[in-house]
């Protein structure tokens, strides 16, 4: 299973920063956030909220803070959880300096509507004093009044002209520890419009299609925006914005990045759509499959196919491979499974699944044994 030339993607050089125990561009890995949907004052759940979403991987998770209730109980929450907490910040200039002294690890504000240029030094000087990044956060639907006028319309133009007058308010202060964003609900106008950023500066990149909508549809559409942009080597850290839990948003961010080889975290189940040549039901086990191996970290390929048409040379690029040996009309017990790309045994409908769940948590084991060692 060797790195081929044609899968290499050349990563746009942006500085880094830090988001708590985080580093965000330069060399370091792309990282997946996403945002919790209670009530930042529910504190057991929000902490119970962050906690799944860090289960499922999250590299850190940003919260609401729009009022002083919520700053005050970040304060209780950030000493619950592990992953760093960024705290959602507009209007109100004190929300940004409480929430960096309540123990945000980032604030992600809009320089421009926190007021006065001195509110905005108090903000900076309050994250500079508690360790704290910032993102600066622009979106399509929120632009300032000024840039419509002068564009007419939400552009790219406009868009990358408020993150870079945005930016200047920051570095007038001295400060750098940002990233920044240009999200849109329109695909086009989101990629247009990091593409002409990532050209203007090397600040690092926070990639997301806003508003995106449901698990599948929204799924789709950042796939397709955010996929683009990490295929040109833009983007140092991204959220998919879905209408679900926040757990499902680090899901599908994670399968985006393993699809392009840009992270490896957890089992990567490749599977036929199913036909009447299948041996058994495809679509009912690797749904079950899914779940029963949700909890693995380790970077595990496991091919899952229905017939021996395609199953062997799929089986030749993954870990564990399994191929129906009947059909649906014709059961046969002669499953076959593959390791590491040679036929190893057979395994009947009836057990496959336990068989193949033990085969990738031992599988797992091995990869996490060995990368313990490497250290």
């Amino acid at each position: 299973m060797s790195v081929r030339s044609y899968r290499t993607i050349t990563r746009r050089v942006s500085r880094q920063i830090r988001v708590g125990s985080v580093l965000v561009g330069g060399d370091a890995p792309i990282s997946v956030q996403t945002m919790t949907n209670t009530l930042t004052t529910d504190v057991e759940g929000t902490v119970a909220q962050i906690r799944r979403a860090e289960a499922a991987g999250a590299d850190m998770v940003r919260v609401s803070c729009p009022d002083a209730d919520s700053t005050a109980a970040l304060a209780s929450i950030v000493k619950q959880v592990s992953v760093p907490i960024i705290a959602d910040i507009h209007f109100h200039y004190m929300r940004g300096i409480e929430a960096a002294k309540a123990g945000a690890a980032c604030l992600r504000i809009n320089p421009g509507n926190i007021g006065s240029v001195e509110r905005v030094r108090e903000v900076v000087k309050a994250a500079r004093d508690n360790g704290c990044s910032m993102r600066i956060g622009v979106n399509a639907a929120s632009l300032d009044q000024r840039l419509l006028e002068k564009y007419g319309e939400p552009c790219p133009e406009a868009m990358v002209e408020s993150a870079l007058e945005h930016a200047r308010l920051l570095e007038d202060q001295d400060f750098t520890e940002f990233k920044i964003s240009v999200k849109a609900s329109d695909t086009f106008l989101a990629v247009a419009s990091y593409r002409a950023l990532a050209a203007a500066c090397d600040y690092p990149l926070h990639l997301g299609i806003t508003e995106a909508g449901g698990l599948r549809g929204g799924t789709v559409k950042s796939a397709i925006g955010i996929g683009a942009l990490l295929w040109d080597g833009i983007g140092d850290t991204i959220r998919v914005s879905l209408s679900t839990e926040p757990e499902e948003e680090v899901k599908v961010g994670f399968e985006i990045l393993k699809t392009l080889d840009l992270r490896h975290r957890g089992v990567r189940i490749i599977s036929c759509p199913s036909c009447a040549r299948q041996g058994f039901d495809v679509c009912k086990t690797v749904e079950i499959l899914e779940n029963r191996l949700s909890h693995v970290r380790a970077p595990v390929t496991l091919s899952v196919m229905g017939c021996v048409v395609n199953g062997p040379g799929e089986a030749r690029e993954t870990h564990i491979g399994l191929t129906g040996g009947g059909t649906l009309a014709k059961v046969s017990a002669k499953n076959q499974v593959y390791l590491d790309g040679d036929r190893a045994h057979t395994v009947s409908n009836e057990e496959m699944i336990d068989h193949l769940v033990d085969l990738v948590e031992k599988r797992a084991a091995e990869m996490e044994a060995a990368a313990k060692a490497a250290d």
